[in-house]
């Protein structure tokens, strides 16, 4: 038998072998003969749930552009698909909290926040991509007292509407899919609101994706047809490849509205690459959705660099594009939504799998990928046992494929014994000679085949090095028209620290920085009963924090600076620190916990609200000492922990209170 063998060398240390017209190993048909598999919707990115790009917007150019790049724009990255983002509702979500365009029923601003930047970035790099939204979390007003956003589908249907409307209306942003917002259970009723009120205005391209969680919907879609219409997208979180038979029979798109959350180092590239591929094969989802798009905030927060890349440093400009970037592309890259997946997919013999996809124009995509159980693990559910080894696997294209005579060849190897690893590597094409080819696939090994040329490994010069964040940092919040609500690198965990400017002061403190939230939020994470918003550098042990403060409450307001904070994020309900309080009514605390029941030190301090006053803290070593507008209030010892943090400051309850000329010293 006539046997071609092309030899490349990938690198110094590594060989690829393509092997045309071979008898050895299993044969795959690669085919439209027998009809087409379903249509490709995308793969994506989740920009909230919560506050996971609140670093980025801090970038300075062209850092910032650079990592926009790697992320949205086609042919040079990642080259994402999709972008979802949370609908901000004023409370914690994950790692932070977005503000709501509502804090209260008489209140409307569309430009809050940082997701209508971000959207309006990834439509300028790819005007085609998907926009998704989805509340995780909605203002206290909307449940009218209660903690639940359905007894009243009217008007939560109408906050997310309204929204719908402001893209479009401030932004020109197309909002092609709404999620529903499911951590604790779906509520049909709200469904079918929403449905006709966004019909009523006229939005009726915008589809609803349901549950956006889990399966447990499907049922209630086969028995009920006015739900069934009112969904467009069956949406699960974290499906581990796998749906449900019911699923199928809806004849819906279904997809995984949220996926990966896994470390972003090469395992996670690893645990990426696999549900890319087996999220299809296994489950018909045609589409995968990454929480998060970017690793944008403190990494000691809940589920650090669980992103596609990093960007996590913008006082240094120093990001790094991780290897779950170069995954995406070897889909992304090579494949559009409106392809369509063949029905020649599946598992090879000896583990792996393989998905294809043409544009019914001729062209043809093929991403394979064998990665082993240990290097492809994600952070959930739990991954059954299985193995991969090496193997040869010829494929056979027939039907309109049969006249392919070549394909470009993209391949990523994982060698993670030498932690040596290639990533999106274009190598020769490979000849395809009586409609055959066979590959010599190693285990941990990423490959496209494909007749789309316009592929490239994007790059940019080095980013600068890493560094920590400045031990000396001050904000004095005096900017007139901030380009963004949030004030550079503090990271709000309780509450919605904004830029705010005080008319009825034109003196000093003019420009603040003001907590606006007055009610607790409706949302599935437990808030603390305090306000809280984070900076700095966690490993911080001894440090001056300084603040100007301004209590606007007048029966119980109280306002704090602290250091040492240990915990943010869904468990910032349980931080210690070192917490220096003063309240309206002219005491003073100090308090080893945000809750404020471990009291230090406490006393007069002859504060009062509407007026403006200064608060220092100083911790050393296991002393600590504060001062009020100049002069000593008290002085502790023995705060044995925690033993490091960062500075903070917030309020007493979820009540107006103002901050201004911030600053940090520390060691």
């Amino acid at each position: 038998m006539d046997q071609r063998v092309f030899w490349v060398f990938a690198s110094a240390a590594c060989l690829l072998s393509l092997t045309v017209h071979s008898s050895s190993g299993q044969t795959y048909p690669l085919t439209d003969e027998g009809g087409l598999g379903r249509v490709f919707d995308g793969i994506g990115g989740l920009s909230g749930g919560g506050a996971t790009s609140r670093l980025l917007v801090n970038y300075a150019e062209p850092y910032r552009s650079q990592i926009l790049d790697y992320l949205f724009k086609p042919n040079f990255g990642a080259s994402l698909h999709i972008l979802k983002v949370e609908i901000g509702g004023d409370a914690q979500t994950t790692d932070g909290t977005e503000p709501s365009y509502m804090h209260y029923e008489n209140d409307e601003n569309f430009f809050r926040g940082y997701e209508w930047w971000l959207m309006k970035e990834a439509k300028k790099r790819n005007p085609n991509i998907t926009l998704i939204a989805l509340p995780w979390a909605f203002p206290g007003w909307v449940g009218r007292g209660k903690n639940w956003p359905y007894d009243f589908p009217d008007v939560t249907a109408a906050y997310v509407v309204n929204w719908v409307i402001g893209a479009k209306k401030y932004h020109d942003l197309d909002i092609q899919y709404i999620g529903i917002w499911n951590e604790r259970s779906f509520d049909s009723k709200y469904i079918k609101v929403l449905r006709n009120m966004l019909d009523n205005v006229g939005q009726t391209d915008v589809g609803i994706i349901a549950a956006d969680g889990d399966w447990s919907i499907v049922k209630s879609l086969i028995a009920d047809p006015h739900l069934n219409d009112s969904v467009q997208v069956i949406g699960a979180h974290y499906p581990g490849t796998t749906t449900v038979p019911e699923a199928l029979t809806t004849k819906k798109k279904l997809w995984s509205s949220e996926d990966y959350s896994t470390f972003n180092d090469d395992v996670g590239g690893g645990c990426w690459a696999r549900i890319l591929n087996q999220n299809y094969v296994n489950g018909q989802m045609t589409a995968t959705i990454s929480w998060n798009l970017v690793a944008s905030y403190y990494q000691e927060l809940p589920f650090g660099r669980d992103g596609l890349m990093t960007a996590q440093e913008p006082w240094s400009g120093n990001y790094v594009v991780e290897s779950p970037i170069w995954i995406t592309a070897h889909s992304t890259q090579f494949t559009q939504p409106g392809w369509t997946y063949l029905q020649t997919v599946g598992h090879f013999a000896q583990g792996g799998s393989y998905v294809a996809l043409t544009d019914g124009n001729g062209n043809l995509t093929v991403v394979i990928e064998t990665m082993t159980h240990d290097h492809s693990i994600c952070i959930r559910p739990p991954l059954p046992p299985f193995n991969v080894t090496s193997q040869n696997a010829t494929f056979q294209l027939k039907g309109s494929f049969a006249s392919i005579k070549e394909l470009q060849v993209w391949r990523s190897h994982f060698d993670f014994k030498a932690k040596k690893h290639l990533l999106f590597e274009k190598l020769p094409p490979v000849k395809i000679v009586d409609g055959s080819f066979t590959l010599n696939l190693a285990e941990d090994e990423v490959y496209t085949l494909t007749t789309v040329r316009t592929g490239q490994k994007g790059s940019f010069p080095e980013p600068p090095p890493s560094s920590r964040f400045p031990k000396a940092y001050k904000d004095n919040f005096d900017i007139r028209n901030p380009p963004f609500s949030e004030a550079p690198n503090f990271a709000d965990q309780t509450g919605v620290f904004e830029y705010y400017i005080n008319l009825t002061d034109p003196g000093p403190h003019t420009f603040t920085l003001r907590q606006v939230v007055t009610e607790r939020p409706i949302t599935w994470a437990t808030d603390a009963d305090q306000t809280v918003t984070v900076i700095g550098d966690y490993q911080w042990q001894n440090m001056m924090v300084t603040c100007d403060v301004f209590m606007e409450n007048v029966q119980s307001g109280g306002v704090f600076v602290a250091a040492r904070l240990d915990k943010g994020g869904q468990s910032v309900r349980s931080a210690k620190g070192v917490f220096f309080w003063v309240f309206a009514d002219g005491s003073y605390k100090v308090t080893n916990d945000l809750a404020g029941q471990s009291v230090l030190a406490e006393g007069q301090s002859g504060t009062r609200p509407f007026d403006w006053h200064n608060l220092s803290l100083s911790v050393k070593g296991q002393s600590a000492s504060g001062m009020l507008d100049g002069r000593q209030l008290w002085n502790v010892t023995g705060v044995s922990s925690p033993k490091n943090g960062w500075a903070a400051i917030g309020t007493h309850s979820f009540e107006l209170a103002q901050f201004d000329n911030f600053n940090v010293l520390a060691e």
